[in-house]
């Protein structure tokens, strides 16, 4: 693509090089400015996974549920997030008998780790990406489909049946959502001609109507909304929200794959399923929402897209507290028969409208 060159300029890592004089240490350089990028990014993730975590989780639920969260560990309760951290890392990490090791150590770090590998390729904001290769959607995709692998690893090797069967569910729902999710995201490439992220996010910084003197920007929320609903609903089962939170089902089967782990795995296990709510929130911002765009100067991008990821997270959440989870026939029929029948249908529809524009 020619036009790709030009955004591929002022990635993060090749501002700490320039800011620390790392250039000059050649492919040294670049690797440890890419690490301390890559570092940066990944804490900026971790500081908004323990506030949604611990703290906004509750407050949220408290609040649709009028009850009373945290509010005696600091003010806000914010401190809570301390307080939970060191009673879950201090407690005893319980290894049940039978459990096929090393595939139940692995399992818990492969959730957060692939979560953190897709937010790779995310534009955040002015020179906020730390690499955007033309295969980028692609590879956001792939990386956040390795948590299935951790999925599965942890209830076979858990040696529990509750924990086998969450494994099972897990494989049934990436199987019946994560193909209409991938084939919503393609709608929009379709549009753009691209799977590079950065260009997905500058097709969409054109204005696409003008109201009263307000102009709308041209989000493909806005151009295509049927495809945008597709995308959101076919994410919240990937992330395992109400009502697809079929794969744990606290009231079916305990706890699915996760009952057998505590302390610092089980740590784990919550934080990469935080940061994959996070992660679907990032690629739906950029797929529909103009990633980083917003009013203000571009140096706003950062916030604007904090803003875009946490509205998705607040979304989550208010299903958790609202809607009822869905029996797994039903859940597997609405996937098999209903978003994957729609998911190929905007996709027909979006090349037909994009054919005859052209």
């Amino acid at each position: 693509m020619t036009g790709a060159v030009p955004l591929q300029q002022g990635m993060l890592p090749d501002t700490i090089a320039n800011l620390l004089g790392l250039d000059a240490y050649g492919v040294a350089g670049e690797v440890v400015a890419a690490l301390l990028g890559a570092f940066l990014i990944a804490n900026f993730l971790l500081i908004n996974t323990a506030f949604a975590g611990p703290w906004a989780k509750r407050k949220i639920t408290a609040a649709f549920t009028d009850r009373i969260a945290v509010n005696r560990i600091g003010p806000f309760g914010l401190f809570v997030i301390v307080a939970d951290a060191v009673r879950l890392l201090s407690k005893e990490l319980v290894v049940p008998d039978g459990a096929d090791r090393p595939a139940w150590d692995l399992g818990p770090l492969l959730i957060p780790f692939s979560a953190l590998l897709g937010f790779a390729v995310i534009p955040m904001g002015s020179g906020l990406q730390l690499a955007d290769p033309e295969t980028g959607l692609a590879f956001a995709f792939a990386a956040s489909s390795i948590a299935s692998l951790g999925l599965i690893m942890m209830g076979y090797a858990s040696n529990n049946k509750y924990s086998l069967l969450g494994g099972l569910r897990a494989v049934a729902s990436n199987i019946a959502y994560e193909i209409p999710l991938i084939v919503t995201g393609v709608s929009v490439v379709l549009f753009t001609g691209t799977l590079q992220m950065s260009a997905i996010v500058e097709a969409q910084q054109a204005t696409f109507i003008s109201v009263a003197g307000i102009a709308i920007p041209q989000w493909f929320a806005f151009v295509n909304p049927f495809a945008f609903v597709l995308f959101v609903v076919a994410n919240v089962a990937e992330v395992g929200r109400n009502p697809f939170d079929i794969p744990e089902a606290p009231t079916e089967i305990v706890a699915g794959y996760q009952t057998e782990y505590s302390s610092v795995y089980f740590v784990l296990i919550y934080l990469g399923e935080f940061i994959h709510i996070f992660l679907g929130g990032a690629i739906a911002a950029t797929l529909f929402l103009g990633g980083p765009a917003g009013p203000g100067p571009a140096a706003l991008g950062i916030v604007w897209f904090t803003a875009k990821i946490w509205a998705f997270f607040l979304f989550t959440q208010w299903l958790r507290s609202a809607v009822p989870r869905l029996r797994v026939d039903q859940f597997i029929e609405i996937g098999w028969k209903g978003m994957l029948v729609l998911a190929f249908a905007n996709l027909v529809l979006t090349a037909a409208i994009v054919g005859v524009l052209a």
